[in-house]
């Protein structure tokens, strides 16, 4: 039985876009031993994958840090025969790990991530305006490298069931005939963040609705702050921070009607149960970073816009940020 490396380390969104990959050659590919390798923190991802899936959790912090680290890893790994290597991150890290398996005369294949075409894209002047590969296409294009070719016909973690409710109902309530909407109104950049006093707005619509209960999703100080000021205004409003851990929270997603997000984690991981996912983008970004199996669920709405302060400025815009009006 064969058996494949699949590397990729972070981001949480990026690990998360890797599932539906690994999945369908899991599936596709029963007689392949396949293990991911990443940060120990992302493994409740992969938990719930067939059989033919395992994980090994990196410390990159600590006793896989550094050049030595990556030496101990790689004679880690070394010792897991493995047949082909892919790495779908091509970071310093990565790169090196797969020259020692290269040297070890392992066939390797890397993920081309289309920088060229993504600047022509997002330049000020002289733009290309075509296109580009998702990463589920990248991820997939580096399997038929190493002569695994994969249809990409994932649909969600759980199958075509749900998570265990009961494992979740102590914290949220019998859902009886409710509407559960999950909102994650924060991501990383400030730039990414629609208004938040524009999102409180349609979290008063919803709260307003007796059919509807509202989950929010996030984390950090400064968003807990921002929850809890809803909390105390809207009775129907739930803040999920400190509630649940990552698979739990995978198993709640699964159970909403529907996921309002900005472009964060928590987009990534409700597409991967199977709901509806409505997500608020930068003006540049043309082609969302979610699995969407189903492509009529892809609708495209522009809003007005108006530029804000450089301070808010992210790696996608020279001197200022791009924000929904």
């Amino acid at each position: 039985m064969a058996r494949i490396l699949i590397i990729r380390f972070s981001a949480l969104g990026d690990v998360a876009m890797t599932i539906p990959v690994v999945h369908s050659l899991a599936v596709q590919y029963p007689q392949l031993e396949i293990t991911v390798l990443s940060r120990a923190v992302w493994q409740p991802l992969f938990q719930g994958l067939p059989a033919n899936v395992s994980f090994i959790g990196a410390d990159l912090t600590g006793k896989h840090k550094g050049l030595w680290g990556l030496n101990t890893l790689y004679s880690e790994l070394k010792a897991k025969s493995f047949d082909y290597v892919a790495d779908f991150h091509h970071v310093l890290r990565t790169k090196y790990l797969c020259l020692r398996f290269r040297l070890a005369n392992i066939p390797v294949a890397s993920i081309y991530k289309g920088r060229v075409g993504k600047e022509k894209l997002v330049r000020r002047r002289h733009k290309v305006l075509e296109n580009q590969k998702s990463s589920f296409r990248r991820y997939a294009d580096v399997l038929e490298k190493l002569g695994f070719p994969v249809l990409l016909n994932f649909s969600s973690i759980y199958g075509d069931e749900k998570g265990n409710f009961a494992e979740i109902e102590p914290v949220t309530g019998a859902k009886d005939n409710l509407k559960w909407i999950g909102i994650a109104p924060f991501a990383k950049h400030m730039g990414k963040i629609y208004p938040i006093e524009l999102q409180e707005q349609v979290v008063a619509h919803f709260a307003a609705d007796p059919k509807v209960k509202v989950f929010l999703f996030g984390g950090g100080k400064s968003e807990q702050e921002v929850f809890d000021g809803w909390v105390a205004k809207y009775p129907t409003v739930v803040s999920m921070i400190g509630k649940l851990n990552m698979r739990t929270e995978l198993n709640l997603m699964s159970h909403l009607d529907v996921m309002l997000s900005m472009d964060s984690a928590n987009m990534h991981l409700a597409s991967l149960v199977n709901i509806p996912v409505i997500s608020v983008w930068e003006l540049l970004i043309l082609m969302p970073g979610l699995w969407d199996g189903n492509s009529c669920r892809s609708i495209r709405y522009s809003l007005t816009c108006h530029a804000v302060p450089a301070p808010y400025t992210d790696r996608n815009h020279a001197g200022g940020a791009i924000m929904p009006a």
